[in-house]
C-alpha cells in the first residue's frame, strides 16, 4: 500500500468535495493510464496509486479513518483497498473494550466478510452506451463441504465456554476490570472440534467465479458499481462483503471526454479553410456535416448540441466540440510548387488577406521600437 498522503497523491486539500475529488482522480487516471503509457512501470505504479487513494477517499467511513489514523489506521482494519466491512468500530474496538470493559462493539462473534474492489476498464463507447461484462475474480467463497461453518459434520459449531459464545472475557487486575478477546475461542464466540477437512477448519476455500456486470449508460472514470454481497465471506456464516467494480475508461482514439461534453479535433485542407464548404465530422452517433465558414483559422471550434454523453447523473446530454486545424500540405511536386508560389505572390501585396499576421507584426514592431528607445 502506498504509504504516501492519499490527499497529496491526488493534488486535493484536505476539505476537497466529492465533485472535486472525482474531477482530480480522472484527471490523474487518464494520464497514467497503462494504455497512454505502454510499458512505463513507473506510470503503473503512479496509476495504482491514484486509483488506491481515490478508492479510501470515496469511502466515507475509510476517509474518516484515514484522516485520524493515515495509513496503520486501514492496514488494521485490512487495507485501504479492500477494507474490511466494520469500519471505525471494528477496527478499534479491541483498543477501547481493553480499556473501558463492554460496550467498544469489538470483534466479538463471526464477523462480516470483506470487502472487494475490481478496476473494470470500458472503451468510451461502453461507458456512454452502457453495456453488460462479464468479469472474472479470485476470492474466498463459503465452503461447500461444511457450508461456511467450518466443521467435518457442516453444522453450526458449538458456543465456546469460556465466553459464552460472547468472543470476550472480563479480567479483573485489582481495581480494574477488563474486557479482552476470548483466548480459547479468539473472538470467534465457537469452538470447531472436528474441522473440516476442505476448507481446514475455515470455512471458506478460494476459487474463481464469473460475475455478470449490468454498466448503466453514462459512466465515468471514477463512477463505481455496488454488486451487494459478492465480496469475500464472513467467519462462522456471517454475511457476505460487497465487492465495488470501479470504473476506468480508456483513452480513444479521437474523442476526449470532460464531464458530459466530448472534445475532437478535425484536420481541414487549407482550400477548405480558405474557401469554407461541408465538412464531414465524426459523432458517437455516426458522422454528421457541417458547414465551415469561408476564411476560418486553425483552432476555430464548432459546437455541436446535444452530441456529447448523457450521464448517469443528469437528464440531459452534454455536447460536442469539434476544433479544426489547417493541415499543410506535404509532398508537392514541382508544378504544385510553383502554383504555390504564384498564390502567395498575389497575396503579399495585400495585408487584407493576413490579419492575424499584420497585428503580430505591428505589435512585434512596437516591441522592438520600444526597446530600442530604452
Amino acid at each position: 500500500m502506498s504509504k504516501r498522503d492519499y490527499y497529496d497523491v491526488l493534488g486535493v486539500t484536505r476539505q476537497v468535495g466529492d465533485d472535486e475529488l472525482k474531477k482530480a482522480y480522472r484527471k490523474l487516471a487518464m494520464k497514467y493510464h497503462p494504455d497512454r503509457n505502454p510499458g512505463d512501470h513507473k506510470a503503473e505504479e503512479h496509476f495504482k496509486e491514484v486509483s488506491e487513494a481515490y478508492e479510501v477517499l470515496t469511502d466515507s467511513q475509510k476517509r474518516a479513518v484515514y484522516d485520524q489514523y493515515g495509513h496503520e489506521g486501514l492496514s488494521r482494519s485490512g487495507g485501504g483497498g479492500f477494507g474490511g466491512a466494520g469500519g471505525f468500530a471494528d477496527i478499534f474496538g479491541d483498543v477501547f473494550s481493553d480499556i473501558f470493559g463492554g460496550g467498544g462493539g469489538g470483534r466479538s462473534g463471526p464477523r462480516r466478510g470483506a470487502d472487494l474492489r475490481f478496476i473494470m476498464e470500458l472503451t468510451l463507447e461502453q461507458a456512454v452506451f452502457g453495456s453488460t461484462e462479464n468479469i472474472g475474480i479470485p476470492t474466498w467463497d463459503e465452503c461447500e463441504s461444511c457450508h461456511g461453518y467450518g466443521t467435518a459434520d457442516g453444522k453450526k459449531a458449538p458456543g465456546c465456554q469460556t465466553c459464552h459464545g460472547s468472543g470476550q472475557v472480563r479480567v479483573q487486575q485489582g481495581f480494574f476490570v477488563l474486557q479482552q478477546t476470548c483466548p480459547k475461542c479468539r473472538g470467534s464466540g465457537t469452538l470447531v472440534g472436528d474441522a473440516c477437512r476442505s476448507c481446514r477448519g475455515a470455512g471458506k476455500t478460494r476459487r474463481d467465479k464469473t460475475l455478470e456486470v449490468k454498466v448503466p449508460p453514462g459512466v465515468d472514470t471514477g463512477d463505481r458499481i455496488r454488486l451487494t454481497g459478492e465480496g469475500e465471506p464472513g467467519d462462522q456464516n456471517a454475511p457476505n462483503g460487497d465487492l465495488y467494480v470501479q470504473i476506468n475508461v480508456k483513452p480513444h482514439e479521437i474523442f476526449e471526454r470532460d464531464g458530459n461534453d466530448l472534445h475532437c479535433s478535425v484536420p481541414i485542407s487549407v482550400v477548405t479553410a480558405a474557401l469554407g464548404g461541408p465538412l464531414e465530422v465524426p459523432t458517437l452517433d455516426g458522422k454528421i456535416e457541417i458547414e465551415v465558414p469561408e476564411g476560418s483559422q486553425s483552432g476555430k471550434q464548432f459546437r455541436l448540441r446535444g452530441r456529447g454523453v448523457r450521464s448517469v447523473r443528469t437528464s440531459g446530454p452534454g455536447d460536442l466540440y469539434c476544433t479544426v486545424f489547417v493541415e499543410t500540405p506535404v509532398r508537392l511536386n514541382k508544378a504544385q510548387k510553383e502554383l504555390l508560389k504564384q498564390f502567395g505572390e498575389t497575396l503579399d501585396k495585400d495585408n487584407k488577406h493576413h490579419p492575424e499576421a499584420s497585428s503580430w507584426l505591428g505589435k512585434a514592431k512596437k516591441f522592438f521600437d520600444d526597446l530600442t528607445a530604452r
